[in-house]
């Protein structure tokens, strides 16, 4: 019997999951961005300290200086940081800060309050919508009352329209870059979601299983709970999509599932490893424990066949068990060994349990 290709591939990388690749692809682009401003803005302030020089403001340019090459190092190092959020805040409470700063200095520019509106799209375009909220509004406000208290309002027409232009810009700043955040976060959910879930079943997918196979087994390892993993293969559902369709073979994947799923418990996960092959995850649950489980699965499965039109189609399915950390301390290591036990099913008739227990009699 030809064998299939192993399920845990060596990888080049960590993430290379379709699942984790989403969360890869969205590291490595806010590390990209942070970066880009983090660089760009100790290049501004380059510029306003050479400028600052050239006026005389020793100390404020110092200061500027000081800025200027703390944000070039950030840049540097960002990329090898593992909690962006911390330099996040580091970056924007201080430049926030500043902005309110300059519009209360001697003999400011009444145009340094353009500066604000950056306020709101820096903080959403980092922190997201929730944290940039929740940052961005008292600094925003706090410019404005500032704003107000340095340069009284006059009630003649100009004065009028000059404060109805900065508030009506900025109200609109607000609004557009709130609902561009929000339709963003809620692409990025739908991602996630369609990269963690099997498309014709809605189980995990291969990628998600196999994160959450490898996150169980860190767990295990610092609390020394058991772990079983089922590797289950269809049978022969070739003749079943031959004889009645490839439509009634997606109905029988989905017939397969549902029926697994209505008898696992909350902590066991289910997944699609590919083709007609699935994988259970059996958390807290040892060998002796997980073999009835999954014989009770098996029963079930022969007793409910799958309804199709007018006809009844009879499906079956054959387990193979692994429990850690018995029969392997890697996944790798799980996966083969209920490979094997899965295969040594298939060539005992099919429609069977195999495991370390039930597997004693046969050689193992």
């Amino acid at each position: 019997m030809q064998r299939r290709a192993m399920f845990f591939r060596p990888r080049t990388k960590p993430g290379s999951d379709s699942n984790a690749a989403v969360d890869d692809l969205q590291d490595v682009g806010q590390r990209s961005l942070i970066r880009m401003i983090f660089a760009s803005t100790g290049l501004t302030l380059g510029v306003f300290c050479a400028l600052q020089f050239m006026a005389g403001n020793y100390l404020f340019a110092s200061f500027e200086l000081v800025a200027t090459a703390t944000l070039l190092w950030g840049a540097w190092r960002i990329v090898r940081v593992r909690n962006l959020l911390p330099w996040i805040y580091l970056y924007l409470v201080p430049t926030f800060s500043f902005l309110l700063y300059i519009i209360v200095i001697p003999n400011a520019s009444k145009t340094a309050f353009v500066w604000v509106y950056s306020i709101p799209v820096l903080s959403y375009l980092l922190l997201g919508l929730k944290r940039g909220s929740l940052l961005s509004l008292p600094f925003v406000i706090g410019a404005c009352l500032l704003y107000l208290y340095t340069y009284p309002v006059q009630r003649d027409a100009e004065s009028l329209i000059d404060l109805g232009n900065a508030v009506f810009c900025g109200v609109m700043i607000l609004v557009f870059v709130y609902l561009y955040e929000a339709r963003r976060a809620t692409a990025y959910q739908k991602l996630q979601h369609m990269a963690r879930t099997d498309a014709l079943t809605g189980v995990a997918s291969r990628g998600s299983f196999q994160q959450s196979l490898e996150q169980s087994i860190r767990e295990a390892k610092r609390s020394q709970a058991k772990l079983v993993l089922v590797v289950l293969d269809i049978d022969y559902f070739k003749a079943v999509n031959d004889q009645y369709g490839h439509d009634a073979g997606d109905q029988a994947l989905r017939h397969i599932c549902n029926s697994l799923s209505h008898r696992l418990r909350s902590t066991d996960t289910l997944g699609r490893l590919g083709g007609e092959e699935f994988g259970l995850l059996l958390r807290n649950t040892d060998g002796r424990g997980a073999e009835p489980l999954v014989e009770n699965l098996r029963a079930q499965l022969c007793s409910q066949p799958m309804r199709y039109g007018s006809q009844d189609i009879p499906l079956s399915a054959t387990f193979g068990l692994a429990e850690w950390p018995a029969d392997g301390s890697s996944a790798e290591q799980l996966y083969r060994c209920a490979d094997q036990r899965l295969y040594r099913g298939k060539e005992q008739g099919r429609n069977c349990v195999v495991g370390r227990h039930s597997a004693e009699h046969v050689g193992e």
